[in-house]
């Protein structure tokens, strides 16, 4: 056995070398910023073709507004988007298209144009402390390198920054590798607008014509960019239409001409806000904000007010803002360039530190004010900054953000969101680390709104809609986290109310902590959340007060209802005892029922108090009603007509009746008096006798003689006394064989 078993040769194996030190150091390179957002391009919001179409569409149109309101110009935007392949399979995925942005700006100035459109990260609103649409500086020029890596196409831009000079007509394409633009081609041409653009289709051919599309009056300075990309158009959630409709409402001041693309599709269950218009339901006021409009399948998003945003100012840091890292870099800047003091250093680079203030965070750290900023070691600098955490400071200033205002948002509401009930509220603004943000919010309630499904909420920042990643977003969770059945609504628990309700966030903030580079949802800060549920349940509570109000509109109207169903019977009981006209009697009393429920007939406010038609529109409490939007209180089934006959009693009655009258003359005389009936003496039984000689049917029917009632018409044809006709214009019984009560009559005992 043994020497059956062969031993199996030893294999003979080189250790394997690894790479040296100096061969894996030659295979580091630097990358790019943008060869890195090359292959990362779903961070940026490039992750399919369809959100690609609506990001491009998105960083153009920000860049236009915030041009346009940093110079001083109420924004008017054309966005066009054109598809270049028609005739492609319905089955395809994917299209290209040309996706162009015209606004009425200041224009960019030539040399500012290939470091604007061509780099990333190159902008002027990274560093300064100022509200604005943008932040980081990549989003038209990551457009525009998507669209060059999909199409291979250049972006086409037209500038004119001047309304005495020529326009500049540049295309240029990125260069991925050193983060920098390469023109291809670099012009002035006279054709700003572009001409081709106002023949493009039927709708913007008549609009040209009426002198509200591309007029060169209003588009005398100006820029206009073209991107051609891989990218899929549809409409419904999600979509550019969407995108443009609710940046038309938190934009007001702004006026958006949307020209879409010949082929489109429609996604099914997935519409947009319902009702292009509010306002059009307010007949009679003289000024209702203005209506989207369609011609010719272009969409006109109107300016609803003609005033700018406050311009804002840009602030400095605020000491509970900042960290130690950034404070050592800030120091070693300022010794750079200035070489101060560090009590200079305190009041300049920082808000809301006066001298006091400065010369008390000096001697808190063992220097004085005298002391240069370079003399400062860092364990110095590290108890200045426990100092700036534990001093306490007035909160950094507000005049560095503009948000939308209760009026705006009423009006943007009102342009974009059929409803019947709308309210606003502004906060004052917070702090969260170190950085002012201010929140806003606003509801619509019924109207054509559906009643059987989630409240849909809105969300914006900055002025800029947020489409994506709803339930990452604080907003999102702030909505949820509201009680909503403390305002008369119903929501299950954990989730958004349901019923007719559009709740829209808005945070306006200095720097907005996004998620992501692709700017879709707002981080969760404690602060801020708290500062959301704040202003929504501001919002509830006006919306709670009308909700109850209706409510008791609804009762006093069932209430009403059941006075009309018996007054009349009253009036006829009255009649037979006081022999007081009955048809006066009823009025009377009518009157009186309708006073007691006048709630029923008012139009509320926030208060319940009537709405008068002399009134404004836009309130100070931030609450709009629209009457004719208000579904109507639902009635009850009509009343059978009543009509009031001499009553006469039968001769076995008269006795009782006679009795019965002398026992109740007191309380009769009163209640006449109650309802403002004219005193008389109570009928004596003589009178009541005379009355009783003409043959009438009693006041007060009971079944039982309503059926004894029926043999006596069946075997007689005579007719009753219709000497007194009824208070309402309705049919009453004219023949002896016609039945003035139903069975089923609830006046019937």
């Amino acid at each position: 056995m043994e020497s059956a078993v062969k031993e199996r040769p030893m294999q003979s194996s080189k250790p394997r070398r690894g790479a040296t030190a100096e061969e894996m150091s030659a295979r580091q390179k630097e990358v790019s910023v943008s060869e890195f957002f090359v292959k990362n391009r779903h961070l940026l919001g490039f992750d399919n073709p369809r959100k690609a179409l609506l990001t491009t569409v998105k960083e153009a149109v920000d860049n236009s507004l915030d041009a346009c309101e940093e110079g001083g110009i109420l924004p008017d935007i054309a966005v066009i988007i054109e598809d270049l392949d028609p005739r492609r399979p319905a089955t395809s995925k994917s299209s290209r298209y040309r996706v162009t942005i015209i606004d009425n700006g200041p224009g960019i100035v030539r040399k500012q144009v290939e470091n604007i459109f061509g780099r990333l990260l190159y902008g002027s609103k990274f560093h300064r402390l100022k509200m604005s649409r943008g932040q980081q500086g990549i989003g038209i020029s990551a457009a525009g390198m998507n669209g060059l890596i999909t199409t291979g196409r250049p972006m086409v831009i037209h500038t004119k920054p001047s309304a005495k000079q020529a326009a500049h007509h540049l295309e240029l394409a990125m260069n991925t590798k050193t983060n920098r633009a390469e023109v291809t081609l670099d012009k002035e041409t006279k054709d700003f607008p572009p001409e081709r653009f106002r023949a493009i289709s039927a709708g913007t051919k008549q609009l040209s014509a009426e002198g509200t599309f591309l007029s060169p009056e209003v588009f005398a300075t100006g820029t206009s960019v073209s991107i051609e990309l891989e990218g899929k158009y549809q409409k419904g959630r999600g979509s550019v239409d969407e995108f443009l409709e609710l940046t038309a409402i938190a934009n007001p001041h702004a006026r958006i001409i949307f020209v879409p693309p010949s082929r489109t599709t429609q996604e099914e269950g997935d519409d947009l806000l319902p009702g292009t218009s509010a306002a059009a339901a307010q007949e009679g006021k003289k000024e209702a904000p203005a209506q989207t409009s369609e011609t010719g399948g272009v969409v006109v998003y109107p300016r609803g007010v003609q005033e700018l945003p406050p311009e804002t100012k840009e602030i400095q840091p605020h000491p509970k803002g900042i960290e130690l890292g950034i404070l050592l870099q800030m120091l070693k800047d300022y010794e750079a360039s200035e070489k101060g003091t560090l009590y200079d250093f305190l009041q300049t680079r920082f808000c809301r530190v006066s001298a006091s203030t400065a010369s008390k965070f000096c001697s808190a750290i063992g220097v004085t004010s005298r002391t240069k900023a370079a003399d400062v070691e860092p364990p110095d600098v590290e108890k200045l900054f426990k100092v700036f955490e534990d001093e306490r400071l007035a909160p950094p200033p507000t005049d560095c953000l503009a948000p939308i205002g209760v009026r705006q948002l009423l009006a943007g509401l009102l342009k974009g969101v059929k409803a019947e009930f709308y309210a606003a509220s502004t906060r004052e603004a917070a702090v969260y680390r170190g950085r002012p943000f201010q929140i806003e919010a606003a509801i619509a309630f019924g109207g054509d709104l559906p009643a059987d499904q989630s409240a849909r909420v809105i969300r914006f920042a900055n002025r800029v809609p947020l489409l994506f990643q709803q339930s990452a977003c604080s907003s999102f969770k702030a909505v949820e986290e509201t009680p909503w059945k403390n305002y008369a609504m119903q929501q299950p628990r954990g989730s958004l109310p349901v019923g007719p309700l559009v709740v829209m966030i808005h945070m306006a903030s200095v720097w907005v902590p996004f998620t992501s580079e692709s700017k879709e949802a707002i981080a969760d800060y404690d602060e801020i959340r708290k500062e959301m549920k704040l202003a929504l349940m501001e919002c509830g509570r006006k919306l709670g007060t009308y909700l109850r109000k209706r409510q008791k509109m609804r009762r006093e109207s069932e209430r009403r209802d059941v006075f009309e169903r018996y007054i009349g019977e009253i009036a006829k009981a009255l009649n037979a005892i006081t022999n007081e006209d009955a048809k006066r009697l009823y009025d009377a009393l009518l009157e009186q029922a309708r006073k007691k429920t006048a709630v029923a007939d008012q139009q509320l406010d926030e208060d319940g108090k009537v709405v008068r038609e002399d009134d404004d529109d836009f309130d100070d409490e931030g609450v709009i009603l629209v009457p004719t939007a208000i579904a109507p209180i639902e009635q009850s089934a009509p009343i059978a007509p009543i009509s009031f006959e001499p009553v006469a009693t039968s001769k076995a009655t008269s006795k009782a009746t006679s009795k019965a009258t002398s026992t109740t003359t007191s309380k009769t005389k009163s209640n006449a008096k109650a309802v403002g009936v004219k005193k008389s003496s109570a009928p004596s039984a003589s009178m009541v006798s005379e009355t009783s000689a003409t043959k009438s049917h009693p006041a007060i029917v009971t079944k039982k003689e309503l059926a004894e009632r029926r043999e006596s018409n069946a075997s007689s044809s005579s007719k009753p006394d219709n000497s007194q006709k009824p208070q309402k214009s309705q049919k009453t019984s004219s023949s002896g064989s016609s039945k003035p009560f139903d069975d089923n009559d609830p006046r019937l005992f």
